[in-house]
């Protein structure tokens, strides 16, 4: 499994249920390393979406501890064993995990790449994706030239588990 994201230079990710910054290069990239493939997501990253649909081209799975919880298009499971049900047999490299820090934090000991669209600023956040800097067994293995979008510098970055 991989996760893909874009975090500040303090690894902040969102701010009251939004992303941080919406940088067409970056969705661009994400559009395009997701689409056809399946992503992994919480409940309130569903619930991002324009009118809290799922995205299109893609499968998505949901995890989430609402017991009751249904969404059209989308597999929805309430423990990471039920994920492993819904996943099996499919190549990890076609996943992708795609938030909130929640689901971050709680997949990330099972994704072996980290797709991360990395910001120069740090920003007002309030959810946070795992320091990939502290994490001994996390490398960065290759980063962009500067990106600048208005007055927003990020890089590309790609990060593996060693």
């Amino acid at each position: 499994m991989k996760c893909i994201v874009c975090a500040d230079r303090n690894w902040g990710i969102g701010r009251n249920g939004e992303l941080l910054v919406r940088i067409p290069r970056d969705m661009k990239m994400f559009r395009e390393e997701t689409y056809g493939k399946v992503i992994v997501m919480g409940r309130k990253t569903l619930e991002s979406f324009p009118n809290g649909l799922p995205l299109e081209g893609r499968e998505n799975v949901v995890l989430t501890t609402k017991e009751d919880y249904t969404a059209r298009d989308a597999v929805i499971v309430h423990s990471v064993d039920e994920l492993h049900e819904v996943l099996e047999g499919v190549d990890p490299d076609l996943v992708y995990c795609i938030g909130g820090g929640s689901i971050y934090e709680l997949l990330l000991d099972e994704c072996d790449t980290a797709l991360v669209t990395r910001l120069e600023n740090a920003l007002d956040a309030d959810t946070f994706f795992p320091n990939l800097e502290k994490k001994k067994n996390w490398k960065l293995v290759e980063e962009s030239e500067e990106q600048t979008f208005f007055d927003t510098i990020y890089t590309f970055q790609t990060w593996k588990k060693v």
